[in-house]
């Protein structure tokens, strides 16, 4: 199973000064088998602690943050060599020791020579940071393109990063996009539903829940262990309102969250507030802000803390949670699909670096998300899907904000490449649309 930020590693450790690296994300979104087993293969040796299996390793950094030091006492609690000019070093988990974290600026300042790279699930949280002394990166769930590089269909796979628009390129990574709907991106989820391919329908989807119901039941329980001061049963209210409010909208686009009826005896967002920053904190959910009016750049200045939309950060998690299994997304006048397109372009936009994502309100005219190019331009971005038509929203956004241009994402095999400026493409080409011409 390959990544995409192993690229980003790569060149990290090309420089001949570096910062520690820091790998943030959902827990189980695969940073250690990133840094172990992807990365770790281009070094002659890989030293790695994790703070949560072995928490005594805590030890090494109690008398003294010199990293001379710290590896010497890494090497005695592990009874392992560190080489700490060829060798990497893993600090798996590293939010669970603070004096962990804090050293991370001493490795930056006096060892900018050393491979230190630290995972985490919880950074976020942390109350101290070395601002400025790590170079930081999100590892998300497989994005599309890294489903089909797990799906080890190699023809497939090149029809994708070449954009063949051909039928036979379109029948296909339509049904994988439904599959990737159904499985989602957790690198567990991705690599059963492959490994065991030979298997009935029925066993596969059977057992790629099984999963996902794990996945579930252990995010619970981090509510409860790491909510600190904020309401675990807050948290778990406002993750569990995420589906049910992303499923309430049938053929037309996801609405703003409603902050009513999540959880008792509170109905405004500033009640809600400390349970929707934990939780995007941990990247378990993304969110939009719409914005009313001409959208101008930078959208970040318009936006507003209170009203906002909410996504959850997997679709296979998503579809879990609401109990819909795989023969209801594979049938296409599933009438709810069309919040399940509009979750998958959210992911594929986060994965992309785009964070938070944009939205365009005006009277009863919507438009799924509005990108800021890198010329400043705004491009409304409008998401189709199943029985939807929208067109009268896109209509409505160009006649009153004039945009240089227009992008359509649909189960179609969109437009041809003489099209310039209300380009279309299909879902699966999210991906490309956004990379071709909005971050060029």
């Amino acid at each position: 199973m390959q990544r995409k930020l192993l690229e980003t590693l790569e060149e990290w450790k090309a420089t001949r000064q570096r910062k520690p690296i820091l790998i943030d994300g959902a827990r189980q979104t695969g940073k250690t088998f990133l840094l172990q087993e992807l990365f770790g293969k281009s070094f002659p040796n890989v030293l790695r602690v994790d703070f949560l299996e072995t928490p005594t390793v805590a030890q090494a950094f109690a008398d003294s943050l010199t990293p001379a030091d710290i590896v010497s006492n890494i090497e005695l609690i592990t009874g392992k060599i560190f080489n700490p000019h060829t060798d990497l070093l893993i600090l798996d988990e590293i939010g669970e020791c603070e004096r962990a974290v804090t050293s991370l600026k001493y490795f930056a300042e006096q060892a900018p020579y050393m491979y230190v790279a630290a995972s985490g699930s919880n950074i976020g949280l942390l109350n101290t940071f070395p601002v400025g002394k790590v170079e930081q990166h999100y590892l998300r769930p497989l994005s599309f393109h890294e489903f089909l590089m797990a799906a080890n269909e190699p023809a497939l796979l090149r029809a994708f990063e070449t954009q063949n628009n051909s039928s036979a390129a379109h029948t296909k990574l339509m049904e994988k996009l439904v599959d990737y709907y159904f499985v989602g991106g957790m690198p567990e989820a991705v690599n059963l539903w492959f490994q065991i391919q030979e298997q009935s329908i029925l066993k596969r989807t059977q057992a790629v829940q099984q999963v996902h119901a794990d996945l579930i039941a252990g995010y619970e329980r981090d509510f409860g262990k790491y909510s600190g001061k904020v309401d675990a049963n807050l948290i778990a209210a406002v993750f569990n309102a995420v589906p049910s409010q992303l499923s309430s909208v049938m053929d037309e686009s996801v609405k703003r969250f409603k902050f009513k009826n999540v959880y008792e005896r509170k109905s405004r967002y500033q009640e809600l507030e400390s349970g929707i920053a934990w939780l995007e904190k941990c990247r378990l959910i993304l969110p939009n802000y719409p914005i009313e009016g001409r959208p101008r750049s930078p959208l970040a200045a318009y936006r507003k803390e209170n009203k906002l939309k909410l996504f959850l950060f997997d679709t296979g998690l998503l579809n879990h949670m609401l109990g819909i299994n795989y023969q209801e997304i594979k049938q296409q006048a599933f009438e709810y699909k069309g919040y399940i397109a509009e979750n998958f372009v959210q992911q594929e936009l986060v994965a992309l670096g785009i964070d938070p994502t944009y939205s365009w309100q005006d009277a009863r005219a919507e438009i799924e998300f509005i990108l800021s190019d890198k010329e400043g331009h705004i491009i409304p971005l409008e998401v189709k899907s199943g029985r939807r038509t929208r067109a009268r929203s896109l209509q409505s956004y160009v006649q009153k904000c004039g945009p240089v241009k227009t992008i359509k994402l649909t189960a179609t095999r969109g437009s041809g490449p003489e099209e310039r400026k209300h380009l279309v493409f299909p879902l699966y080409f999210t991906e490309h649309a956004v990379r071709t011409h909005i971050t060029p």
